[in-house]
């Protein structure tokens, strides 16, 4: 691609002009389709391999510190046949919420003391990764907000990810007591284990 050297296959406009490209040029890329706008201000060369997850590799590069979760993350590790009507991500409390109307995105604010835990990285394009929460956090998260989400979510996340080869029930309950959802979580497992 002439007139964008030295950038990635998915970039920002603030790293376009870091590499001395005028925002002009980098329009006229888009509009010459050049270049695909993902999201405001975030391009992908229209001549790079298919992103696995668009959405997502858009969210992350407009909102680095937000972590992938719930539904969204839930999809991503086969834990839900759910799809999510936005990009789910978290954010710790006492950060500003990330602005972006498209891909259509919902907030939702951690506890910083646990915001890290069960932190991982999904490959959302190749060679493209996105901060998201492992499957054990993830069904916990669930679990936590099924007042939110449904009872029937949480469960079925819960059933799907204890038949997986990887599951760790020790993780689970890890997860589950330092996000105060100890009692439900090992309830549910202990049903789904004697069934």
């Amino acid at each position: 691609m002439t007139g964008l050297p030295g950038l990635p296959l998915t970039f920002t406009t603030g790293q376009a002009r870091a590499a001395g490209v005028h925002p002009r040029d980098l329009y006229a890329a888009r509009d010459d389709g050049e270049l695909v706008e993902l999201s405001r201000g975030v391009f992908r060369r229209a001549d790079a391999p298919a992103a696995a997850y668009p959405d997502l590799l858009a969210v992350s590069l407009r909102a680095p510190r937000a972590v992938v979760c719930l539904l969204s993350a839930a999809a991503v590790h086969d834990l839900t046949d759910e799809i999510p009507m936005a990009v789910q991500i978290a954010i710790p409390r006492r950060t500003w919420p990330p602005k972006i109307d498209y891909p259509p995105v919902e907030v939702f604010v951690w506890n910083p003391l646990t915001f890290e835990l069960g932190l991982e990285s999904v490959e959302v394009a190749p060679g493209e990764w996105a901060r998201i929460y492992s499957p054990g956090r993830t069904v916990v998260d669930l679990m936590h907000m099924r007042h939110k989400l449904g009872d029937s979510v949480a469960h079925v996340a819960v059933r799907r990810y204890l038949a997986r080869r990887d599951a760790r029930v020790a993780d689970l309950m890890t997860y589950a007591k330092a996000l105060d959802v100890l009692g439900p979580v090992r309830a549910v497992v202990d049903v789904l284990a004697a069934s």
